[in-house]
């Protein structure tokens, strides 16, 4: 007993529990002192950021997309809007494994390769928590079946959307335009802010030229969104602000019109208003629908339009180039007689062909009959029957310094500044010209040609028309546009000043000699003159397309159609008073008499029955508003 006193110690064994007592509650203390301090700091410190990225996994910023610009003929007929369509979009940050959703999608809906394709490219340039495009323009089907599987598909959403729609279809595919999806060069371009919200913009026509005027301004959401992406509720909105709407100066009766009297034929017209500018009527033939693009056109469809031989997606109102051929006559003979060259007495002798000095291949009549047109043709018998010699002779004596120089004033050989991209310049050939491009001298066998508009010289429909505008209304240079107005805001008249120095008798002399072209009984279009009740003023033309040796003559049997001649005419009407000016071309129609005149004819008939119409609105208005004041005036 007394020794196991020995070994037992309670003070001693009361201090080492006081001290482990006291270590451990030290411990204690310090780790509750940490958990407070951590709890401080992400209670205090922190909260804000955790609020801040608790609001981001809970609410979202999306971009709204604004409507695009509706766009009007004159008459207020819609040539492109906007419909409502239904889209499938996937969020990204909401689907655990993408190629396995797809997968999922694609067992229930047809996809394409080009689909899927087309969504990774999008998918490369989106921001986070964005909707991406899958597939667009659901059927009603397909949205049923999507609804149904919404469970099964984490990340989707279907969406609707505005989608360009153009109601006219091929009618307007080359002046409207139309939109499609933004490609990777269009990307590094544009202002990201400014298309967030949408994935579409301008390709070509009015719809590239007016881009920025029909985009409009984005607006945006708050949107609160549950664990799967589900929006619950928008907490705030600023709204998008739509597009401007543009009102043009196309009519879609004459458009319509135009369009039919080509009947399956290549070629272009341009219809002008010759006192604002105003294009009224703008066809290439063939044509094309533009909602193949809206969307994404298919590789099918695609190829069927590149490899036509027709050139169908080729605008040749404002692309095509063509030698003038004949139409180009007037203009010469004013320059002629300007320039004192000729006069209105000048006589020439007609034997069907000319021989220049020193050269002895011929350069033949190509519009006379066998043996010329006798002697004594003047400059208006050299214009109403399409004379060659005549203006051989006389384009010798003008020279190409003054030919060249001059058609400049009436629009030749540049861009005429229509509101359309894409426009080419033609050719009006110069010294110079032929110097730089070809590395070789002027001739006077370049001036023989081009003085009946063959040779270097090329022009486009637009121009043909501009050059006809301006000589009808005797050199007031109008620029042609084709919108009318920008949200209900006039566009200005673009008029320059009146560089011709040209005699008033001259213009009257060269407007009655093209009045004569339809109306004489020797005139080269007296075809289109029967049952007219208004005048026209107009020129024929044909375009070679092939060369043909001066001892052979023209035998369209032998050849392939493609390599007919091209038929041409400019007309303005009505010729004592001239309001609108045509160019038009039949690519391979042979004889601007009588393939591409009658087209003009329908045309203008067209524009003078509107014209007709309006008039008696005008006068049914006026009586009304008579009666109206005669009325006020009883009462009172």
């Amino acid at each position: 007993m007394e020794h196991e006193a020995a070994f037992s110690d309670p003070t001693r064994e009361r201090n080492i529990f006081v001290g482990r007592i006291i270590i451990a509650s030290f411990f204690v203390v310090v780790m509750a002192l940490v958990i407070l301090a951590r709890y401080a700091d992400l209670q205090v410190t922190q909260h804000q950021d955790f609020v801040t990225n608790s609001d981001n996994n809970r609410v979202h910023i999306r971009p709204v997309a604004p409507a695009r610009g509706v766009i009007y003929d004159r008459n207020g007929e819609i040539l492109a809007d906007n419909r409502p369509t239904s889209n499938l979009t996937i969020i990204r940050e909401r689907t655990k494994d993408l190629n396995n959703l797809i997968t999922k999608i694609g067992s229930l809906i047809q996809l394409s390769d080009a689909d899927i394709k087309r969504f990774y490219k999008r998918l490369e340039r989106r921001r986070p928590f964005e909707q991406t495009p899958l597939k667009f323009n659901l059927s009603a089907e397909e949205q049923a079946i999507l609804a149904v599987n919404e469970y099964l598909l984490e990340g989707i959403k279907v969406s609707a959307r505005l989608t360009r729609s153009y109601p006219k279809g091929e009618l307007f595919a080359h002046a409207v335009g139309y939109v499609g999806r933004i490609n990777e060069r269009e990307l590094g371009a544009i202002d990201s802010i400014k298309y967030s919200g949408t994935d579409s913009i301008g390709k070509i026509g009015l719809e590239k030229f007016y881009e920025q005027y029909l985009l409009g301004e984005v607006g945006s959401e708050h949107v609160e969104t549950n664990a799967k992406g589900r929006v619950m509720r928008v907490l705030d909105q600023t709204d998008p602000i739509a597009g401007n709407d543009l009102v043009l100066h196309l009519d879609s009766r004459l458009q319509q019109i135009s369009h039919d009297a080509f009947d399956g034929e290549r070629g272009a017209l341009i219809a002008m208003d010759i006192k604002n500018g105003g294009i009224l009527a703008m066809v290439s033939a063939p044509s094309y629908d533009p909602n193949l693009f809206v969307s994404g056109i298919s590789q099918k469809n695609y190829d069927l339009l590149v490899n036509s031989t027709d050139k169908p997606l080729f605008n040749r109102a404002i692309r095509g180039q063509y030698p003038p051929g004949s139409t180009v006559k007037p203009l010469f003979g004013l320059i002629g007689l300007t320039n004192k060259n000729i006069t209105t007495d000048t006589k020439i002798e007609d034997p069907g062909f000319f021989i220049m000095e020193g050269i002895e291949r011929p350069w033949r009549d190509h519009n006379s009959k066998r043996g010329g047109h006798g002697s004594d043709v003047d400059l208006a018998e050299a214009i109403i029957e399409s004379c060659d010699v005549f203006f051989y002779k006389m384009g010798i004596k003008t020279g190409i310094d003054a030919l060249s120089s001059q058609s400049a004033i009436f629009g030749l050989g540049a861009k005429t500044g229509i509101d359309l991209p894409g426009e080419v310049s033609g050719i009006m050939p110069t010294r110079k010209w032929k110097k730089e491009s070809r590395n070789a001298t002027w001739y006077n066998g370049d001036t023989i040609n081009m003085s009946i508009g063959q040779g270097f010289m090329l022009t486009t429909p637009l121009q043909l028309a501009v050059m006809t505008s301006r000589i009808a209304s005797k050199g007031n240079i109008v620029q042609p546009q084709i919108v009318k107005s920008i949200n209900n805001k006039a566009q200005p008249t673009i008029l320059l000043p009146n560089a011709s120095k040209i005699d008033e008798k001259h213009w009257t002399y060269i407007h009655r000699a093209m009045k004569d072209v339809v109306h004489s009984t020797k005139g080269t279009a007296k075809s289109i003159s029967s049952g007219l009740l208004y005048q026209i003023a107009g020129k024929t033309g044909t375009a070679q397309v092939i060369s043909i040796n001066a001892d052979e003559d023209y035998d369209k049997s032998k050849l392939n159609k493609r390599q007919w001649d091209h038929a041409l005419f400019v007309a303005f009407a009505p010729a004592e008073n001239p309001e609108i000016a045509i160019g038009l071309i039949v690519e391979n129609g042979e004889h601007g008499s009588s393939v591409a005149a009658p087209i003009a004819r329908k045309v203008l008939d067209a524009y003078m029955s509107n014209r007709a119409d309006r008039e008696k609105q005008l006068v049914s208005k006026s009586k009304i508003l008579e009666t109206e004041q005669g009325y006020l005036a009883y009462a009172e």
